[in-house]
């Protein structure tokens, strides 16, 4: 009889510990609670490390039908998130959300100023703290065709260069001085071709507008892995600049007008607005 109730102490004991652990003092019990999808998804930074087609056949990450959706992905507890590629150059970023039963994940990518570019649901078959893989159908008429993409925890570091930054506001041009530090009127011929609204996207295009809000360039723009370069390119010109300032609210570059004389230069002072980008 001791036995029997040695066995049942001892079963109660482990179903008590899957909930928490207790110390001989009550003031130091300390309580394991289980954790949210939503707690699951942003405990960890996530590496595409997989894919697979309808019939369980792998899919080359490179392959077009899932290339848009690798990466390294931060899902921030701010409902925030970031996405990059596997060289680290930013591909999306904007809110997102799990649904309580863990069944659906949310992503709606973001325009500089706030607007959405796109919103995504997915249907979620794996999360926990080692793996999230998701389903997605990329023809909404034909829901027999998808690809099951597949995350592993990853202790990737999110990189750190002023891609976030950049991208995560509209900028206008509010300042300008020269190489002795006075300033310049930003309708001075010298600067008067840096100043505007600038829109650099998440997925690495970017648009400038005259303080008029006319079109005066696109095309893509990328910022050095050591976050001191940024470089524009458009169909008619390449233009790499100085990063002298980059934080929340100011961004400023500086242009050497002439190469063969570098003497002779400009700092242009952004200045973070929320102007929406025009039409």
């Amino acid at each position: 009889m001791n036995t029997l109730k040695k066995l049942c102490y001892l079963s109660a004991a482990i179903l008590l510990s899957a909930s928490f652990i207790s110390c001989s003092s009550d003031d130091n019990e300390i309580i394991i609670e289980q954790q949210t999808p939503s707690q699951v998804l942003s405990s960890t930074p996530w590496e595409t490390t997989g894919a697979k087609d309808k019939s369980g056949n792998s899919v080359a990450l490179t392959d077009a039908s899932v290339a848009g959706y690798v990466g390294f992905a931060y899902f921030k507890a701010d409902g925030k998130f970031a996405i990059y590629n596997l060289t680290d150059v930013l591909r999306s970023m904007g809110t997102w959300s799990v649904d309580a039963q863990g069944k659906t994940r949310t992503i709606a990518a973001l325009n500089p100023d706030g607007t959405t570019i796109f919103t995504r649901d997915v249907e979620i078959l794996v999360l926990n703290r080692n793996e999230f893989t998701y389903r997605i159908r990329p023809n909404s008429s034909d829901p027999s065709v998808y690809y099951d993409i597949i995350h592993t925890r990853t202790s990737h570091t999110e990189p750190t260069n002023g891609q976030i930054t950049l991208a995560s506001t509209p900028w206008e041009t509010t300042g300008a001085k020269d190489k002795s530090g006075n300033n310049v009127a930003l309708n001075d011929p010298s600067v008067a071709g840096f100043v505007g609204y600038s829109y650099f996207k998440a997925n690495g295009t970017f648009k400038i507008f005259g303080l008029n809000d006319v079109l005066r360039s696109e095309g893509t723009w990328s910022i050095s892995p050591d976050g001191k370069k940024r470089t524009l390119t458009t169909p008619t010109f390449t233009r790499v600049v100085d990063i002298l300032l980059l934080n929340e609210t100011t961004f400023t570059y500086r242009i050497t007008p002439d190469a063969s004389n570098p003497t002779v230069f400009y700092d242009i002072i952004h200045t973070k607005v929320n102007h929406k980008e025009p039409l």
